[in-house]
Parts: C-alpha cells; structure tokens; sequence
C-alpha cells in the first residue's frame, strides 16, 4: 500500500470497526500526546490499553498500564504507536509474535516505516502511519 494518502473509507472503516487499543508509549503526564489521545479514545468508547515499560503496574487514565504488547491482557483490534519511527519495526515484531495479532497497526504522526510497514502488511495487519486517530475521529467518524 501506499502510504503518502490513505482514502478516507479506510481509515473510517479502521475507526468504526476497532473496539480494543493497545497504547504503545503512554504517558501519565496530561501535557503528552499520548496521554490526551488516550482520553480521547476513552471517551469515544473505545477500550484502551496503556503500555510503557516505565509505567508498568501504575494507572493512566483509570486502566492498569502493561509493560509490554504481549502483557495486555485480551487481543486488542488495534496498536496505537506513540514511540519514535525508529522503534516501528520493533512494534511489527512484536504484534507479529502474538497468538492473536490485532487487525491494525497505526503509527502517529511522525511515525512512518514503510519496511516496517510492508512486513506488517504481507502478515494481513492493515497499517497507517503519520496519522492520528483524534484527528482523524471528528473528521471521518463524528
């Protein structure tokens, strides 16, 4: 796939259909990124799971944070990127390792692998990269 424009079907399809989030990068500081995407996702019904290895076992947001994508609890649909491109690969590694793999990987704004990217998508995970979900909600789903 080409990733420098995705259809707006696509993506809104990918946020209709997505119920359960793994947030990689999640930060407890509310001035973060992460941490207000992750309300935002919260509060559009979504179930997210927060996961940084430094957060391990503490709360943000209300839910228990994983130190790891393999330590959430349930499959989820869909991971949400927060950590530098540099890291994307590492991310496709580990949802490719997992018994059941989600349907998505998004990488946020800035994060863009396509190597990364291809690896994922020849495994059957759909992937959009340098995009953000709280932008992309109100504008295709709201």
């Amino acid at each position: 796939m080409n990733h420098d424009r995705y259809d707006n079907t696509y993506i809104a399809d990918i946020l209709k259909t997505t119920r359960t989030i793994a947030l990689l990068g999640a930060s407890p500081n509310p001035d973060r990124p992460s941490n207000r995407v992750m309300g935002f996702l919260l509060s559009k019904g979504y179930t997210v799971f927060p996961v940084n290895p430094g957060q391990a076992g503490k709360q943000i947001h209300g839910r228990t944070v994983y130190r790891t994508l393999a330590d959430v609890p349930q499959p989820v649909d869909m991971v949400d990127v927060f950590r530098a491109a540099e890291y994307l690969n590492g991310v496709v590694d580990e949802a490719l390792a997992l018994e059941t793999r989600p349907k998505v990987i998004w990488g946020q704004l800035g994060v863009r692998d396509d190597k990364a990217a291809a690896r994922a998508e020849a495994a059957g995970i759909s992937v959009v990269m340098d995009r953000c979900p709280a932008i992309e909600y109100p504008r295709l789903v709201a």
